[in-house]
């Protein structure tokens, strides 16, 4: 799907946010649903129906691969992989191993067509993944477990079929969700929270298994996987190789990076690729490896393990600068041989034109309507499940007012509480955009890594995601300022009127929009949560020193008088003070007192009325939502391009 004209993108996320005031479950997801039932997205793909979602099977893959070298480095100076050569076939188990830092994964990523770009980077060699078709789907297990913590294990899996194989009916859908629970284990588990850090779920294994389950809603004949085992125990490391070893005797080429697998596993793999230091040392049947080694002077002691023999065999012993250079010696000798032997015949029959990998293969999307109708189901689970937050951000709402309250109780119309009730005013402007700043930066990023191998996988686009999000997560952050805004007021005896209660709650409200909005900003910007962290603070810091009380605008820098009208505390502190000062009167003990409210006004330059800051601070709220979309949109994930050797 194309990217979304800048007024439609508008449109969508306010009809999102609209229906997101509707309880969740009513009309408000029939009217989001008609509102982007006319786009649609694009064909992706070939016609050909893929065996995930019910179609006839996809063929079986071939993968062969011959001089696949990488190179990183501002000037591709560092090379990570050099020549290496080897083939997956259908129905087997190919186990990429060796010490750390060999290249596993990098030569994993090659395969897959997903090395990042970087300056300098060059990917080089051939690649062919025979039988894969135009559209087919290939699957891509990370080594992190990245989920929505408060979705269930089922209802994880039902989003991802909702999305990836979108031609299944309601009731075709949820058989084939059982089917994979049972395939991969997960049965006991379907209706446990996923869990994270914070919150208690699943376990390491079972989340392994659950990301395999999403990769097989797909239905791809190719299946990658980046250290599957790393992090789980013996029994767990045994389990999920047990299922990668299923899911290839179903006919299916699955290859795997494992760090350390011990004795019983090994005995699953059909072929290992040996590697040091991204070349490789052996690349054949996992049955043939130690009667290879051995004709080279190297047979495995009896009883030990074949997977920690190999290791050990092609590890470099860096005790000392002799043994250094014995096991390199060591290991150089067993690279000729192979090269000479086995390696020769495998480079002879390999690849031998322009191929096409698997990063040139674009999935099917579901119709953009479904896309925002399930993430907004995920998106609102998600927020409303956690009660910890939730809790603690309403406790810190409520203990916030009530000590504001108490400090500025009652104010009266003595001259001395115009001071007060500038400071009331700031102080709650600055509250309510703190509260709503922290929250998104904390949560946005973690979260933006979930989207980003979603997204790497073709899963949905950038503007359905950030509407849903959009809307899931407003009447949450309405509720926390109107909170606030009902205690404080009656509390500290702000001018009384209905009418200008409901102003001040409005006003706080659009302030926390603003402020997430704000985060959703920095969130995209930021490599990660700790960065995000600091940079949400320090720009808040900012906005709090031009926003009116402590500069006069009028006495700002020429080079710095944007800075205000891009302040959300300026214009939240402005129609506060409008808000609250029009109309009102002071006593007057002394000649030069301020008798009215209008007079406070003018010592502070605020002139209009509260419509005009708060359309000012829309617009805010609009560029900050829309700099958060193209930040996205222009952080999409991008790989290497598969390039000819140059030499």
């Amino acid at each position: 799907m194309g990217p979304l004209p800048a007024g439609e993108l508008v449109r969508l996320v306010a009809g999102a946010a609209a229906c997101a005031l509707l309880p969740p479950g009513t009309a408000g997801l029939a009217a989001l649903t008609l509102a982007l039932a006319g786009r649609r997205a694009r064909a992706r793909g070939a016609e050909g129906r893929r065996g995930g979602e019910g179609g006839e099977p996809a063929p079986p893959v071939t993968l062969e691969w011959r001089g696949l070298s990488l190179h990183v480095g501002r000037e591709g100076e560092k090379v990570v992989l050099h020549s290496c050569a080897g083939r997956a076939a259908p129905g087997e188990l190919t186990a990429v191993l060796g010490p750390s830092g060999a290249g596993k994964t990098s030569l994993l990523c090659a395969l897959a067509g997903r090395v990042p770009c970087s300056k300098g980077a060059r990917l080089e060699g051939h690649v062919r993944a025979q039988g894969l078709r135009q559209g087919d789907a290939v699957g891509w297990v990370p080594q992190d477990d990245v989920f929505y913590s408060q979705l269930t294990v089922r209802e994880t899996l039902e989003m991802k079929v909702a999305l990836q194989a979108p031609r299944l009916g309601e009731e075709q859908r949820g058989a084939y969700v059982e089917t994979l629970l049972t395939q991969m284990g997960l049965g006991q588990c379907a209706d446990s929270r996923v869990g994270d850090r914070k919150t208690r779920g699943i376990s390491g294994g079972e989340k392994k298994r659950l990301s395999i389950a999403c990769e097989l809603v797909k239905g791809p004949q190719l299946l990658f996987a980046d250290e599957p085992t790393t992090g789980l125990d013996s029994f767990q490391a045994e389990q999920v190789a047990g299922r990668l070893k299923s899911i290839a005797s179903e006919g299916k080429t699955v290859i795997a990076t494992i760090h350390q697998p011990r004795g019983s596993i090994f005995e699953k793999f059909d072929n290992i690729v040996l590697l040091f230091e991204g070349g490789v040392v052996y690349s054949g049947p996992a049955d043939e490896a130690l009667r290879h080694f051995a004709k080279l002077g190297f047979p495995c002691p009896k009883g030990q393990n074949p997977a920690e023999f190999l290791v050990d065999l092609i590890s470099v012993d860096f005790s000392s600068p002799e043994n250094e250079a014995q096991s390199r010696v060591r290991i150089g000798s067993l690279q000729e041989a192979f090269g000479e032997g086995l390696g020769a015949d495998l480079a002879a029959t390999g690849p031998q034109g322009s191929t096409v990998s698997a990063q040139s293969l674009v999935e099917a999307r579901a119709p953009v309507a479904t896309q925002v109708l399930w993430l907004l189901r995920r998106s609102w689970k998600q927020i409303s499940r956690d009660k910890i937050t939730n809790r603690i951000r309403l406790s810190v709402n409520i203990n916030s007012a009530i000590v504001f309250g108490s400090i500025f109780f009652q104010m009266t119309r003595k001259q001395s509480t115009i001071q007060d009730r500038f400071g009331l005013l700031q102080v709650a402007a600055i509250n309510t955009a703190m509260a709503s700043l922290t929250k998104t930066c904390q949560i946005f990023p973690t979260e933006k890594t979930i989207v980003a191998e979603e997204r790497a996988g073709g899963a949905y686009s950038v503007a359905p995601y950030l509407a849903s999000k959009l809307a899931a997560e407003l009447p949450i952050s309405a509720a926390f300022p109107l909170a606030f805004g009902c205690i404080v007021y009656p509390l500290t005896g702000l001018q009384p009127g209905l009418r200008r209660f409901m102003r001040f709650l409005s006003i706080v409200t659009l302030e926390s929009f603003a402020s997430s909005a704000l985060g959703l900003t920095v969130g995209s910007v930021a490599p990660s949560p700790e960065a995000a962290a600091a940079m949400g603070p320090a720009i808040m810091v900012i906005f709090i020193v031009f926003g009116g009380y402590y500069v006069n605008p009028d006495n700002v820098p020429k080079p710095l008088r944007w800075v205000p009208k891009a302040s959300l505390i300026r214009w939240a502190f402005q129609a506060l003070c409008i808000n609250e000062f029009s109309g009102l009167t002071f006593d007057v003990e002394k000649k030069g007192d301020i008798a009215t409210g209008e007079q406070a006004l003018e010592r502070l330059n605020f002139s209009g009325g509260v419509n005009d800051a708060l359309l000012a601070k829309a617009r805010i709220v609009a560029v900050n939502y829309w700099c958060a979309y193209s930040l996205l949109k222009s952080s999409a994930p991008k790989f290497l391009e598969l390039q000819e050797p140059t030499a």
